[in-house]
């Protein structure tokens, strides 16, 4: 079974291999992204989010939802030293970078509860995949026809954080300037929620969000810094047959006890 909508402003694609789940599983998955971006996105004046961002709904007037969203955005605020905030001074309240991760997981849940046991649930290149393995690729952060790595999940999730489809848009926070520190940063965890919220933290921090994020148990990390240098994790899930390129314009620079190193 295969699907693809137009949700909260990027493609999401489904694939389903098990032959027993309904199609109202599916339905119920879309149904649940587009009320969450009706509830949760800045740029709808009705949202609760846009309400909230205004002063129109105090903390205890706020969903369980919005709560645990708020909640994960004050984590990694406090984690990167304020780098990832999602309250920029001049801006209205943006927790997108949290909301995405967290509501297409939701939404694999939703699956797994259906009775489906082998799906990829893809959201704007944001992907979770179930029984597996599944080969990932990852866009080259510079070249758009090409790509800098190809991964395999099994269980897991998959986040990229970058600049090539909407620009300097990541803030780091304790500068209020665009993050220009790295080109991309992708990371693979058991959970959207985390490798999305991670990979825009590590972004949002520029060099020294590679080790932060390197540092986080359970997170693989393949990131792209400002000179084109490529650094990983030792245990990230590259695929064995697609070899990580060089074309990021720097060589490969293997880690060591989970530490990103610099090439020799």
């Amino acid at each position: 079974m295969r699907r693809v909508e137009h949700v909260m402003g990027f493609p999401v694609s489904l694939r389903i291999d098990d032959e027993d789940v309904p199609e109202e599983a599916v339905d119920a998955v879309f149904a649940w992204l587009r009320e969450v971006d009706e509830r949760f996105s800045p740029f709808k004046p009705g949202s609760e989010v846009s309400r909230h961002g205004r002063g129109e709904l105090g903390p205890h007037e706020l969903s369980e939802d919005l709560v645990r969203v708020l909640d994960l955005c004050e984590h990694y605020r406090l984690a990167t030293g304020g780098a990832f905030d999602v309250r920029l001074p001049g801006r209205g309240l943006d927790p997108c970078a949290v909301v995405k991760g967290w509501s297409v997981q939701r939404g694999a849940e939703l699956l797994r509860a259906a009775g489906a046991r082998r799906f990829c649930l893809n959201a704007g290149g944001d992907v979770v995949a179930a029984g597996g393995p599944w080969r990932v690729g990852v866009r080259h952060p510079v070249h758009a026809d090409k790509l800098c790595t190809v991964l395999e999940l099994t269980d897991s999730a998959v986040a990229t954080s970058a600049r090539y489809e909407r620009g300097d848009h990541i803030i780091d926070g304790r500068t209020g300037r665009p993050a220009t520190g790295l080109l991309s940063m992708t990371v693979v965890a058991d959970t959207l929620t985390e490798a999305d919220s991670v990979a825009t933290a590590a972004f949002a921090m520029g060099a020294e969000g590679i080790q932060w994020a390197a540092s986080l148990a359970g997170c693989e990390v393949f990131a792209v810094d400002g000179g084109g240098q490529v650094l990983r994790t030792a245990g990230f899930p590259a695929s064995a047959s697609e070899p990580v390129s060089e074309s990021a314009s720097g060589p490969e620079a293997e880690t060591k006890g989970g530490q990103p190193s610099a090439a020799a």
